[in-house]
């Protein structure tokens, strides 16, 4: 009967069916019958020991357990490995296609080196560097690499000083000499104006950006605004029939029949084709060839101040004394040194000096690896920064110091750090929405109301980076929309580039959809999507493609609502 048990296991034909049935393991060791089976070849060793009444026992069990126990992991796993699997493959297209997104710019701009992170619901999914770092070093991008985000540090700020706010130290509609007495009253055309916190946020103070010359200015915006101008006025003589045919109207519609984000797209091209610099002074210094699209800005001899400022109120003697381009509150012109001028108003309201009331909120924050862009410390995984002179050479930036515009554009920081930035405001903007039976949240770190009015857009301006949105409190924002059926819809998202020497960044949030997201299942929040995206070339258009990654990343978040994977009010830490 023993030699009979045997038999029954040992025959090829049978043995598959059973190991797959029961979900038993191939080991190296401990053979029985040709195959490793982990522990049941113990108990049958054992078995043989033992006699045959113990071995008889052990294969009828087995015989009679097969059936059932053949039907149970099968039927049950089936299901469970479907999704994810699926999921899986999901996320690993979008990377491929962020991936390729990424390549493509930077091989059409000669970047260095390039860095992305995406976060899903306040998850990290994705981060990755392409390119240098350090090109004379050979160091690779990596996604803790640190660089300079520009203008990204203006939501940074933003925050801060909603938080003041909030906690009502702060009036957003006071005059800002209340806060700030050495900053002399203004007038514009004779008349007494009155520039407030609300309009500095909103870039509709009238204060100037790095361009001094305020005639210049006025006449650089009345270009942009007939470049904005709807194509059938431009088209109206020919519509009349007078002088010939005009060609450029025909180009301007078919660019607008393409489309917002293929037309951004084209223009990104152009103002990135070729080599970027500053002046044509210098070639070894970088400040070399001036392209006609990057004339108007990198042309500016403020941004490559070399002076350290002790203070916010030092950096303030370089425009507090200049004329205002327009009545604050009249027009939208981009400053940053409008922004200079908040962080003093900070310092007064907080009593605290502006740096360190920021490094203790990037410590709430949990973005440890932000700072302030200072030459002397040592930082970790910085990159190098660099530009093209005009033989179309790759050469290191010229040294600055960034200390006269902290606020508005001072500061380093990684793609990690950004995602956790972005996702603690799409937290905050989203923590009131109704949970069902999942539990209290946390706050988050600005009441949601706070978050919504950040995040309005104000009327009177404008968005330079995509012409279909507005700028608000600090951040840029597209609102959802759509014209006409079956036509093009727009998603909302926040978003915020950056430009300075040697550098070009972007933030983007894309919360959920509200078309499918009801209250009753917006599940956890943060609910959606967020990009970063650092680069260490100056003059980068980077908006665009992070809008299509984000929109790319947003089709694998779960149809299901999200549910907590720890205690709701007790979230696990970023990072």
């Amino acid at each position: 009967m023993s030699h009979c048990l045997r038999r029954q296991w040992e025959p090829r034909a049978g043995r598959e069916s059973a190991a797959a049935a029961w979900g038993l393991q191939r080991a190296p060791r401990q053979r029985f019958g040709g195959w490793a089976w982990a522990g049941a070849g113990q108990a049958g060793a054992l078995g043989r020991r033992l006699g045959l009444g113990l071995g008889l026992g052990l294969g009828l069990a087995l015989t009679l357990g097969h059936g059932v126990r053949s039907r149970g992991p099968q039927s049950g796993e089936q299901p469970e490995e479907e999704p994810r699997e699926a999921a899986s493959e999901a996320l690993a297209a979008a990377k491929a296609t962020g991936r390729d997104l990424l390549q493509r710019i930077k091989d059409e701009v000669g970047a260095p080196g390039i860095v992305v992170g995406v976060a899903i619901d306040g998850k990290e999914v994705w981060s990755e560097g392409l390119g240098y770092a350090d090109v004379e070093n050979r160091v690779l991008c990596k996604p803790e690499t640190v660089m300079r985000i520009a203008s990204i540090s203006k939501p940074l700020t933003t925050t801060a000083i909603a938080k003041l706010w909030e906690d009502g130290k702060l009036d957003f509609d006071a005059p800002v000499q209340k806060y700030v007495p050495e900053f002399p009253e203004k007038e514009y055309e004779g008349e007494k104006v009155t520039i407030t916190t609300r309009l500095l946020l909103s870039h509709l103070s009238g204060i100037r950006h790095y361009e001094k010359d305020v005639k210049k200015v006025q006449e650089q915006k009345e270009k942009d605004k007939k470049a904005r101008r709807p194509v059938n006025e431009e088209a109206e003589p020919e519509a009349s029939g007078q002088g010939i045919k005009d060609k450029r109207p025909v180009e301007k519609q078919r660019k607008i029949s393409e489309g917002p984000e293929l037309r951004r797209e084209e223009e990104s091209r152009k103002r990135d084709k070729g080599p970027k610099s500053a002046s044509d002074n210098d070639e070894s210094s970088g400040k070399g060839n001036k392209s006609l699209q990057n004339k108007r800005e990198f042309d500016h001899e403020e941004y490559y101040i070399k002076e350290k400022f002790e203070s916010v109120f030092k950096s303030l003697k370089l425009f507090a004394n200049d004329p205002l381009v327009f009545k604050p509150g009249s027009q939208f012109l981009y400053s940053t040194h409008a922004w200079t001028l908040l962080s003093a108003v900070v310092e007064r309201v907080s009593e605290q000096n502006f740096l360190q009331l920021m490094t203790k909120l990037f410590r709430d924050l949990d973005m440890l690896r932000t700072v302030p862009d200072e030459y002397e410390p040592i930082i970790y995984n910085r990159a190098r920064f660099y530009t093209y002179n005009k033989k179309g050479r790759l050469v290191n930036c010229p040294y600055v110091d960034n200390s006269y515009k902290w606020a508005g554009g001072g500061f380093l920081s990684t793609v990690r750090d950004l995602l956790r930035f972005g996702s603690a405001m799409l937290y905050s903007y989203q923590a009131e929405r109704p949970q069902g039976d999942q539990g209290a949240l946390l706050p988050g770190y600005l009441r949601p109301d706070t978050v919504k009015m950040m995040w309005s857009p104000v009327a009177k301006t404008e968005l330079s980076w995509d012409r279909d949105g507005g700028y608000a409190m600090g951040w840029g924002v597209v609102e959802q929309g759509q014209e006409c059926g079956q036509c093009r819809c727009q998603r909302h998202y926040l978003t915020h580039t950056g430009g300075s020497v040697g550098a070009s960044s972007v933030l983007l949030v894309l919360p959920e959809d509200p078309s499918w997201a009801r209250p009753a299942e917006a599940g956890v929040p943060p609910r959606g999507v967020v990009v970063a995206i650092l680069c260490n070339l100056q003059s980068v258009g980077l908006n665009a493609i992070a809008l299509n990654i984000a929109l790319e990343f947003d089709k694998v978040r779960p149809a299901e609502p999200s549910t907590p994977t720890c205690d709701p009010v007790c979230p696990t830490p970023a990072g």
